[in-house]
């Protein structure tokens, strides 16, 4: 069994830096080097400032300089000007030499980030089983964040601060050899003292870090299990066992927070230590005339230069050892055995070969990170266009099988080959694009539901897509950058779509093989109802959304023509108040869109209280909101907060009750002018919740009504050009952007108070799609449905039908099915069964199933006991000799 090994990460940061950046260390490093004589001239300038142009000693004046004549005065101005330029150039290079080591950095960081992800794909699946996405997500955001900034100056501080603090001594010693001494007496027992001290530092460190990845890995499970905690009154425990962690994180970052501040109290005071050597020993020179005062003063300034640098480097040596530890950690933990070289991934094979022949497992032995044997020499053979079940006991080694014929999990030992191809060494195209699997729970992404249905589909961009102007730019720049961090310049917005391997031509014949697979699997029903749940931008889908004004207009037409369906649905028009909507939405008559129109709080919106004020409304709709609150109080007294009528009038929760209970008892109708601004807010709030005809408190008048249509036209005609996207209006001749399929149709309200009006509505909707053949049309709009984190806006069925469906469409050699109905109910279950067997006739089927009355429709069946082979053979041969099989049939 050749496994191809793979590329081992540098375990040490400086070699993984040199090995990707050393051209940037290279000029970081000139650059450092470059700005040395002029900070070497600029430390002297001082001196000839003081001694020469100022005390003018050892001078005559005027002065020949370049050329030209200099009398005290112009000389002074010339040195200070050059002072000057130098505090320019010196500035430069540090702004320079920063700038090119963010950039360093930040792409050195990419480029980490990267292949750290890469490793994660390529992760053994057994893997998967130690490490939670707790403890893996932070290492790749924020535990390698600091590394960025350090692989930056990895070389170029130390060569920079380094260099910038020996010129610094040098010019010490050019001036003074013992001031010079005096300066860096006392940095050797800096030296001796802060790495003993970093090393305790970074052992703390290592310890937060492990700490902080196990309360990830808590709370990660404290999300997944919240029902758990829920159902069994576990929270007390979970918060005991997170408070824990908390206090042992807290007690090292206490120790290590100690530890930095006796660091930081020695650096500092050493530091100062510095000019009470200076002042004493200079001045005493100074005073014994052995020493100009031009010189103490440059070499007190150049002693404060020097602060900077040592304080850099000592820093850095922290920041060194820190991003050391983190590096070292990390690549420690993305580097599990058993991991394949990228290669495999990468690898694209100029033809694809299929899988025909047989499929041969010779001797496969595997065991899980306990040691337990889950295969022990298995070997099997079957044919690949053969339908083949996989039955046996709990524990036989089923769900190992399918793990390894579908090459999740490569054996310890033994061959798979599939008609003469070694599958364990073959590449993921291929493995990847003839095979397809599906577990008992099967991963949906947080995309639409048609991303996740093609996600089979795509491995390489197939057509680039063709960009023009800035586009073309920011598209050449973003290959430029992914190349030189070693990122993939594949485009992701390019069509990856494989229609070879779906066995289609194009985009429509996609969309027809989808339609086919989706009823295949029972559940094109269920994205029929999400896509009429669903909204379309109709400048990308004209056609769809012309279809949807027909299928508007045709709806009305049944309507109208049947006297008994006349009064079940209020439409919306422009001059009239429907009394089946809320008064928010017969005041926008639209549909919001975005965040300034919330209609839950409408009465805090300026331009509503604006447009209610014009048209006389305000004080109306505060005494409506008081009549409201006061008629709930009286309704819901002494009634469970789970009683139907919180639901029937829900413009107040059980929870708010009480609050409006506190404001009516501190006053009355007679004053509420004297109520402070935000009771005022929360009794308006009321009115706009209000539907006359399912409510029917008597509070929104026929005059109020008028009021309401007449404010709905001031308030489209008077729309701030701010505002004009934030509301989607009616408009019975046009599509409406903001709202779904569904009620774009429907264009109104169902009437409350009519029996089965909904259902008998409904009807009519569906007679009307079926007529015009729309049914194709919004299934492909539900392909659009966001799905959520993980699946979550789908039930747990319709995430199982998905995975399912997104294994068959890529119409793989050989599908491989582990329990993968299971979770369904028996109905379900057997129709499946059947489309699959049906769809898979003369193919390659591999399905793990629980029972083996099941088996009746495969062409073989493989029975495993203790991780073994125990017997095999069609379902005929197996029901008349088989002693084994037949017990499995009667224990089913």
């Amino acid at each position: 069994m050749e496994v191809s090994r793979p590329r081992l990460m540098e375990h040490n940061i400086y070699k993984y830096i040199l090995r990707y950046s050393m051209k940037q260390q290279i000029i970081l490093t000139v650059l450092s080097i470059a700005s040395f004589p002029f900070l070497y001239y600029f430390l002297t300038l001082p001196k000839v400032i003081i001694n020469q142009a100022i005390q003018a000693n050892d001078i005559a004046f005027p002065v020949e300089y370049v050329g030209f004549e200099f009398d005290q005065n112009e000389f002074l101005y010339l040195t200070v000007g050059i002072f000057l330029v130098m505090v320019i150039v010196n500035q430069a290079f540090k702004y320079i030499i920063n700038v090119y080591q963010g950039i360093s950095g930040e792409q050195m960081l990419r480029r980490l980030r990267y292949d750290l992800y890469g490793r994660i794909l390529r992760f053994p699946m057994p893997t998967f089983k130690k490490k939670s996405p707790g403890e893996i997500i932070p290492m790749i955001t924020a535990e390698v964040e600091p590394l960025g900034g350090f692989i930056g100056e990895a070389f170029a501080v130390p060569i920079f601060q380094g260099g910038y603090l020996l010129v610094i001594v040098g010019f010490l010693v050019v001036q003074n050899w013992a001031m010079a001494v005096a300066a860096i007496a006392l940095y050797p027992l800096q030296a001796y003292f802060i790495p003993k001290l970093q090393k305790q530092v970074n052992l703390l460190g290592k310890a937060r870090v492990r700490l902080v990845r196990t309360l990830s890995d808590h709370l990660g499970e404290a999300v997944s299990g919240v029902e758990e905690v829920h159902a069994h009154d576990g929270s007390n425990y979970m918060r005991a066992q997170f408070s824990r962690l908390l206090d042992e994180i807290y007690t090292v970052r206490y120790r290590i927070y100690l530890l930095k501040f006796v660091i930081k109290f020695l650096n500092n005071f050493i530091q100062q230590l510095g000019p009470f050597f200076f002042y004493a020993i200079g001045g005493t020179m100074v005073i014994n005339g052995t020493l100009e005062v031009g010189t103490l003063v440059a070499a007190i300034g150049a002693h404060k230069e020097m602060a900077a640098p040592w304080k850099e480097l000592l820093a850095y040596y922290q920041r060194r050892e820190d991003a050391r530890i983190k590096y070292e950690q990390v690549v420690e933990q993305f580097d599990p055995a058993g991991m394949r070289d990228e290669s495999n991934q990468l690898t694209e094979p100029e033809e694809l070969p299929h899988l025909t022949g047989e499929m041969v497992a010779s001797n496969i032995e595997l065991a899980d990170d306990t040691g337990t044997k889950l295969l022990e020499g298995l070997t099997a053979r079957f044919k690949l266009n053969e339908r083949v079940a996989i039955i046996g006991p709990a524990g036989s080694g089923r769900e190992a099988l399918t793990h390894v014929l579908s090459r999740l999990i490569d054996p310890d030992q033994g061959r798979l080959t599939a008609g003469g191809l070694d599958l364990i060494s073959a590449p993921e195209a291929i493995v990847g694009r003839r095979l397809a699997y599906v577990g008992q729970h099967g991963y949906v992404f947080n995309s639409t539901l048609g991303d996740n249905l093609f996600f089979g589909l795509k491995h390489r961009p197939l057509h680039e897509k063709k960009y023009e102007g800035e586009e073309e730019t920011r598209r050449q720049t973003y290959i430029k950058n992914a190349e030189l961090t070693g990122n993939t310049p594949d485009d992701v917005d390019a069509d990856w779509f494989d229609y070879d391997l779906a066995g289609v031509t194009d985009a429509e014949g996609l969309k027809a093989r989808a339609l086919t697979v989706l009823e295949m699997v029972d559940l094109s029903d269920d994205v029929y109802r999400l896509g009429l749940r669903s909204t379309i931008d109709p400048r990308q889908a004209p056609e769809t959304a012309e279809l949807i004004l027909s299928a508007r207009r045709r709806f009305f037409e049944k309507i109208e023509a049947d006297p008994s369906l006349k009064n079940m649905l209020e439409a919306f028009e422009q001059d009239r108040y429907n009394t089946n909507a809320t008064v928010a939405e017969n005041l926008l008559f639209g549909t919001p869109v975005g965040d300034d129109f919330d209609l839950d709080r409408m009465a805090e919106n300026r331009y509503v209280q604006k447009i209610i004020e014009e048209a006389g409304l305000t004080e109306t709709f505060l005494q409506m909101g008081y009549q409201v609150a006061t008629l709930m109080i009286e309704l819901f007294a002494g009634l469970p907060p789970d009683h139907e009528f919180f639901q029937l009038y829900g413009f107040i929760s059980s929870d708010d009750l009480p609050e409006y209970q506190a404001m009516i008892s501190r006053i009355d109708w007679d004053h509420l002018d004297q109520l402070k601004e935000e009771d005022r807010l929360r009794f308006m709030s009321l009115p706009f919740k209000v539907i006359p005809s399912r409510h029917r408190l008597g509070v929104l008048t026929d005059d109020i009504q008028e009021k309401v249509v007449l404010a709905r036209q001031k308030f489209a005609a008077e729309l701030p050009p701010h505002l004009k996207d934030s509301v989607a209006f009616f408009d019975a001749d046009a599509y409406n952007a903001a709202t779904n399929l569904q009620d774009n149709i429907l264009f109104g309200k169902i009437a409350f108070g009519y029996a089965q009006a909904a259902e008998k509505i409904g009807a009519v909707l569906g007679t009307v799609v079926e007529e015009m053949s729309l049914r194709n049309t919004i299934i492909a709009v539900g392909l659009n449905f966001k799905v959520g984190t993980a699946g979550a806006r789908l039930s747990a069925n319709q995430r199982q039908k998905l995975c399912i469906a997104r294994a068959i469409i890529k119409n793989p050699d050989v599908l491989i099915l582990n329990q993968a109905t299971s979770s369904l109910d028996a109905v379900t279950q057997a129709r499946l069964m059947e489309n699959i067997l049906n769809e898979f006739k003369g193919k390659g089927l591999i399905w793990s199933i629980d029972h083996a009355d099941k088996t009746a429709g495969f062409d073989h069946v493989l029975i495993l006991r203790r991780g073994r082979l125990a017997e095999s053979g069609s379902p005929e041969k197996l029901g008349q000799g088989s002693v084994l099989y037949k017990d499995m049939l009667t224990g089913s």
